[in-house]
C-alpha cells in the first residue's frame, strides 16, 4: 500500500466516521426528542451545529472516494460493468451518494423551509433514510478489505 493510498483512505475513513455517526446521533438521539417535543427548533439548531462538520466531511468522502474508486479502478469506464467484480462496490457507493444527494436537495429545497411540527414527520423520512444510506456506505467501504461484493 502506498503512501497516498493510505493517506486517501485514512481521510476518507475519519470522515465516514463524522458522517455516518452524526447521522446515528440525529436519528436515534435528536430526532426521537424532536418528534416527541414537536420541536422543529431544535432540529434545525442541531442541524446548523452538525452542518459545519457534516458537509465538509461529506465533500472530503466524496473527493477521497473518486480518487479511491480511480486508484481501484482506473479505467472508469469499468465502475458500471458488474462483470467486474470490483465495480459491485464502486457502483453500489455511487448509488448511494445518488441517493443521499436526492435526499438531500428535497430536504434543503422543499422540507426545510417549510418546517414546522407538523411537518417534522416529513423531515424524518429523510433522516433516516439518509443515516441507513450512510450506514451502508460504512458496509459497503468495509467490504471493498473483507471481499463481500467480489
Amino acid at each position: 500500500m502506498n503512501t497516498l493510498y493510505g493517506l486517501l483512505l485514512l481521510l476518507h475513513i475519519l470522515a465516514a466516521t463524522i458522517w455516518t455517526g452524526g447521522h446515528i446521533v440525529l436519528s436515534v438521539v435528536v430526532l426521537p426528542k424532536v418528534l416527541r417535543e414537536r420541536s422543529p427548533e431544535q432540529l434545525l439548531a442541531f442541524e446548523s451545529v452538525y452542518e459545519r462538520i457534516g458537509m465538509p466531511a461529506l465533500i472530503v468522502q466524496i473527493v477521497t472516494g473518486l480518487m479511491l474508486a480511480y486508484n481501484l479502478l482506473p479505467d472508469i469506464s469499468q465502475w458500471f460493468n458488474f462483470a467486474n467484480p470490483l465495480a459491485h462496490g464502486i457502483a453500489a457507493k455511487l448509488l448511494l451518494l445518488g441517493l443521499t444527494f436526492c435526499f438531500a436537495l428535497d430536504a434543503r429545497f422543499r422540507v426545510i423551509p417549510n418546517l414546522s411540527a407538523d411537518k417534522l414527520l416529513d423531515m424524518a423520512w429523510h433522516i433516516i433514510p439518509v443515516t441507513i444510506f450512510s450506514i451502508l456506505f460504512v458496509v459497503v467501504g468495509v467490504s471493498f478489505r473483507a471481499g463481500w461484493l467480489y
